[in-house]
């Protein structure tokens, strides 16, 4: 089984990435496969808004989102992650959620049996942040509100969160309580 993380942040070692590393740490230390894709380090252009999106057999933007978002929708577990910029989710994840929308048109579902949402704010629009993310997360896997894990702290700058112990233990639990529901049957699929 496999979590993929999506990360809208543009610094690769900063606060929302390395609490992501340690919710994957955790998985990975449990046995998980785990992945990150840091959007910053890739092309993702804005939706374009084709009125005929429905009828193209792909995306006719030529960048890394339809490969991205393949690996998104074949997750067995999604963690959506991002820093707070101007009282909300990062520029970079808004094109994710926004190119997300050829998947839905084409009623391409997720496999995901579980998410998570990870933000860090530096002051105002955290709970706007951690709010959007997790209503992306439940609308695009059709999981209960039990099934949608968070994890949202402040950090002012760049490396904070390596010193906030409680905010790097909350990381880790995600990354457990999301194997547990992963391995759990309950969670299991059914033929």
């Amino acid at each position: 089984m496999k979590i993929t993380a999506i990360v809208g942040s543009p610094r690769s070692n900063g606060n929302t990435s390395c609490l992501v590393d340690e919710a994957l740490q955790e998985a990975a230390r449990q046995g998980m496969e785990t992945e990150k894709i840091m959007l910053g380090e890739h092309r993702v252009g804005p939706c374009l808004g084709h009125q005929d999106c429905p009828s193209f057999p792909e995306c006719l933007q030529r960048d890394d989102a339809p490969w991205i978002l393949e690996k998104f929708r074949e997750a067995d577990g999604i963690i959506l992650g991002s820093p707070v910029y101007y009282y909300t989710i990062t520029a970079q994840m808004k094109a994710f959620i926004d190119r997300h929308y050829f998947l839905y048109t084409h009623g391409i579902l997720l496999k995901s049996r579980c998410a998570g949402t990870i933000a860090v704010a530096g002051g105002a629009g955290l709970e706007r942040t951690d709010r959007d993310l997790r209503r992306f997360a439940r609308m695009v896997t059709s999981l209960p509100e039990e099934k949608v894990v968070s994890v949202s702290g402040y950090a002012s700058k760049p490396g904070d969160v390596k010193s906030n112990t409680p905010l790097l233990e909350e990381a880790r639990a995600l990354g457990a309580r999301m194997v547990e529901m992963l391995t759990s049957p309950d969670t299991t699929p059914t033929p």
